[in-house]
This record gives C-alpha cells, sequence and structure tokens, in this order.
C-alpha cells in the first residue's frame, strides 16, 4: 500500500492532535481537582491491566521468530512473574527475566 507523504504527515498531525486532546480531557480539565478516593483507587490498578497488555503479544507471538512461540521468551516471562512476586520490586524482576531470556538464548542459539 502506497501512502503519499501528504496523507502520512495529515495521519500523523491528526492523531497528535487526538493524543492531545485525550490527556488534555483528563490533565487539563480535572487536573486541579481532587478525585473522588473511589476513582484513586480505581487508577492504582492501571498499569497491571495495561503492562500485561502491552507484554503478552511480545510474548506469546515474539516478532523476532516470525510469530512463532519462543520457549526462552515464555521461561523469561515466567522469571518475571515469579521474581517480581517474590521480591516484590520490578528492577529485580525486570533483571530476572533479562538474564533468562538472553541466556536462554545463548543456549538455544
Amino acid at each position: 500500500m502506497n501512502v503519499s507523504n501528504a496523507e502520512l504527515w495529515t495521519i500523523i498531525v491528526l492523531l497528535g492532535i487526538g493524543t492531545f486532546l485525550i490527556r488534555y480531557s483528563f490533565l487539563g480539565i480535572i487536573g486541579d481537582r481532587k478525585l473522588p478516593p473511589w476513582i484513586l483507587r480505581h487508577l492504582r490498578y492501571t498499569p497491571v491491566a495495561v503492562l500485561p497488555g502491552l507484554v503478552a503479544p511480545l510474548v506469546i507471538w515474539p516478532q523476532a521468530t516470525g510469530g512463532q512461540t519462543d520457549p526462552a521468551r515464555l521461561a523469561a516471562a515466567a522469571a518475571t512473574l515469579i521474581v517480581g512476586y517474590i521480591t516484590k520490586s520490578l528492577l529485580w524482576a525486570v533483571f530476572a527475566g533479562a538474564a533468562v531470556l538472553y541466556g536462554l538464548l545463548y543456549l538455544l542459539g
């Protein structure tokens, strides 16, 4: 599919405006008001809901393997979950996942 430069830049500008308006609607309009406790309680779970949605496709259908599930990535995800659950530390979980991923990619070729 060929897209002209004008179409591409139009899409980029419109997406930028849309992104700004979405963020401004939350931060600009109600940013200086105190939110009710029930909303704050629900907002605590936003990263927990978003991160698995971002990471799961990279583990189950990784682009690096042409979309085929890879044992190294599954093991790295499991190690990340286990270390994160045990230590309650994001940093240690990321390090453990990275070490398992690169270790298994090296060992499995």
